[in-house]
């Protein structure tokens, strides 16, 4: 969600929420040029703290590094919220609120009808939201090998180092 644009994207998935998943949900609006910032060299995701792209999560680290930093040139700088505090998150209460009302009491009963909902979603502020679909298979249980664990970029910061940090490209 580009909160100055007003503009959101989502990825739907077939598969799993891994954290190959959600960084090639990234991953894909930065290969398009990160939203209306295509010459940007940087990144802020901002992120819950449980599931597929937890702090914690070491595979979530390493893919944001092969599929953002190093594959896209991007340095990265990572805001966890800690548990419980994700409603403060923008994305919820911007552009999620916005699909579910949007979809409300509809059963999605088909990937079409799912996309159709998010692509006209449309707020008074003027929200914009385009949606694909990713028909790839994500397993689910993988960790990443000790070079890639080597690889990572990962410079924690001085304030809650856990939870904030920056990968950088490996150049």
């Amino acid at each position: 969600y580009d909160l100055l644009a007003n503009r959101g994207s989502i990825m739907v998935g077939i598969s799993h929420d891994t954290p190959a998943f959600a960084a090639h949900a990234i991953a894909h609006d930065g290969a398009k040029g990160i939203g209306p910032h295509p010459r940007s060299r940087q990144l802020l995701i901002l992120s819950d703290s449980g599931g597929s792209n937890g702090s914690r999560r070491r595979a979530w680290k390493t893919e944001l590094q092969s599929q953002l930093a190093d594959s896209l040139g991007l340095t990265l700088t990572v805001a966890h919220y800690p548990t419980g505090a994700s409603k403060w998150n923008p994305i919820e209460h911007r552009l999620f609120s916005a699909i579910s009302k949007n979809w409300a009491g509809e059963p999605l009963d088909s990937y079409q009808k799912i996309l159709n909902f998010i692509r006209s979603t449309r707020t008074q502020t003027g929200l914009s939201v385009t949606a694909h679909l990713d028909r790839r298979y994500y397993p689910t249980g993988t960790e990443p090998a000790p070079e890639q664990l080597q690889a990572l970029r990962l410079k924690p910061h001085e304030v809650l180092p856990k939870w904030n940090y920056t990968i950088s490209p490996n150049l």
